[in-house]
């Protein structure tokens, strides 16, 4: 089956994200929908570590043209490929260059913020004000870490609650 054709929400406030790259990997792992399987996409910069599952919500299309992109906040790990089905509690505003075209331009390239719905520890969150500044903040700067070195210039704009990472 092709992990993009899976629909995007499961319900009215749930959605699935298949997992491209698990917590602890210093690789960018992508699913790529000619092949139907992850591909390495490139190494994070030196100590750079995906703190939680990432993936993207299938059947969806953000401005840069691929799946929008999720982050897992849970305290498991799980494999790529693996679709989980997930609450929205906020998504990270970002913007960054556009790498893969002529034209120099500035895309969104938002980040939603997810707890699954078969999370235990996790279950009580649900919206961003359960994770502390700090954490916030280091959700932040991994975003700035993981894309530094590679031309995108990626911004952080700021934060939207679970509302807003539904639309």
């Amino acid at each position: 089956m092709n992990l993009s054709s899976i629909p995007g929400f499961a319900s009215d406030d749930t959605f699935h994200v298949v997992v491209e790259t698990p917590p602890g990997s210093s690789l960018k792992v992508e699913y790529e929908i000619t092949w139907d399987a992850m591909t390495v996409v490139r190494p994070l910069p030196l100590g750079v570590l995906y703190p939680y599952d990432w993936g993207f919500v299938p059947s969806t299309s953000a401005p840069d043209g691929d799946p929008l992109d999720a982050m897992l906040l849970w305290d498991v790990a799980s494999s790529p490929g693996v679709v989980v089905r997930c609450r929205a509690i906020g998504v990270l505003y970002v913007e960054q260059n556009r790498t893969s075209h002529q034209r120099s331009e500035r895309i969104r390239n938002d980040r939603i913020m997810a707890i699954p719905i078969e999370a235990r520890r996790e279950r009580d969150v649900s919206d961003l004000r359960a994770l502390t500044t700090r954490v916030r903040e280091e959700l932040e700067q991994f975003a700035l870490a993981a894309t530094a070195l590679e031309g995108k210039d990626l911004e952080v704009l700021g934060w939207g609650d679970a509302s807003a990472a539904l639309d």
